[in-house]
């Protein structure tokens, strides 16, 4: 949670020189990495994948002779597969020994996920000749309204699906998602302010290792995992959901950190929250950490009043209706000249705030052709012309 005081030491035990090692799926195999760094204040881990795979070691020795995984595939370009991760050791990991470190430079890169294995699996498929990323007939990925037509078709559970990524959710029931994939050991559901019912049910799945659940809603804290449920759990990453799920899932599942499982749980929100922001495309920043209330507030209102404008002038139909283009580029213009006085002298739009900004004005657009029809790429291009031409963010 913002504010939180940081711990000084991971929770399970790593250190500078440590080697651990994991069973990979995308191997078949274990392989290994080594801790180069640990920096508190970030709670990260910099760690160093090892060019090596082979049955389950219980030492150091048994690695034999190893040396940095060196990554040529794509636009790697040499490169070692060195990363930074969250410092908490996953629960499937063990730490096998140590050795002097391998490499004594900073890491400039950071993932959310150890995955180890998943590099070394795409550098072997390179090697091979493959240019592609080497395939996974254990995951799927589907839209939210195709995983729903898939599910309303009678079939056997596919148990050998071991990774699911469902994207788009409007509404989803996890009692029917569990009974059609059973043995999945990585879930990620994302929606838009959609609804998640019978969320318990993902307790059935035993041998998962990664939950992800984004701007999903109707869950309650019956609908908390439970840790003698799902014992394997070492990753849980909850962004947008009810108030209530969020407590009742932060309290059950902060004491299995020290176990393994790394809890990110952020943008809590309340019933009246998902109501009034049902609309609003920049609800994403409410908590952002560098975004600060009072700015998260301006914004929304600066959102509105160009709303109004914008609308205004798309559904003037008189006299002025030829001079719509110019009055949308000025609109444009008046929108970036207030972003950039909230972004001031210390700013805070960066990248993704940025597409933020312009994919507001497209969701005005395309409401507007809602009602007038589909051809208002002009009105867009308009709105995007002013604000590119004042724009300091």
């Amino acid at each position: 949670m913002p504010g939180r005081k940081r711990a000084a030491a991971p929770p399970r035990p790593i250190a500078p020189g440590d080697v651990v090692a994991a069973f990979a799926n995308v191997l078949g195999e274990w392989t290994a990495a080594q801790i180069i760094d640990l920096t508190a204040d970030d709670e990260t881990a910099s760690v160093l994948e090892l060019d090596w795979s082979g049955p389950e070691p219980s030492s150091v020795a048994d690695l034999g002779d190893v040396a940095p995984l060196r990554l040529t595939h794509h636009a790697w370009g040499g490169a070692f597969s060195y990363c930074d991760f969250e410092w908490v050791l996953p629960r499937s990991y063990k730490v096998i020994g140590t050795m002097p470190l391998l490499l004594d430079e900073p890491c400039r890169s950071y993932s959310s996920g150890w995955r180890l294995g998943d590099q070394l699996a795409r550098q072997r498929h390179w090697d091979g000749g493959g240019r592609d990323d080497p395939p996974d007939p254990q995951s799927a990925t589907y839209k939210g309204p195709e995983l729903n037509e898939l599910l309303d078709e009678p079939a056997d559970p596919h148990t050998d699906v071991r990774t699911l990524n469902v994207q788009g959710i409007e509404a989803l029931d996890c009692d029917r998602l569990v009974r059609r994939f059973p043995n999945l050991t990585g879930l990620a559901l994302r929606g838009d302010l959609g609804l998640l019912s019978s969320a318990a049910s993902l307790n059935e799945l035993r041998a998962m290792q990664r939950l992800l659940i984004v701007d999903l809603y109707g869950m309650s804290k019956a609908d908390r995992l439970l840790p003698q449920r799902v014992p394997a759990l070492e990753s849980l990453f909850l962004h947008g959901i009810p108030a209530e799920y969020a407590t009742s899932m932060r309290s059950t599942w902060r004491l299995e950190i020290p176990n393994g499982t790394y809890v990110h749980i952020r943008g809590a929100r309340k019933p009246d929250w998902v109501a009034e922001n049902r609309d609003n495309p920049l609800r994403d920043w409410d908590g952002r950490e560098h975004i600060s209330g009072p700015r998260y507030m301006k914004a929304v209102a600066q959102y509105k009043t160009t709303r109004r404008a914008i609308l205004a002038v798309l559904g003037d139909a008189g006299d002025a209706a030829d001079d719509r283009p110019g009055r949308l580029t000025e609109i444009g213009r008046e929108y970036g000249e207030a972003f950039n006085r909230l972004d001031g002298r210390s700013p805070f739009i960066e990248t993704v705030e940025r597409e933020d900004l312009f994919d507001a004005l497209v969701h005005i657009v395309r409401e507007a052709e809602a009602v007038h029809g589909p051809d208002l790429a002009w009105a867009q291009d308009s709105l995007i012309s002013g604000v590119e031409a004042v724009r300091d963010w």
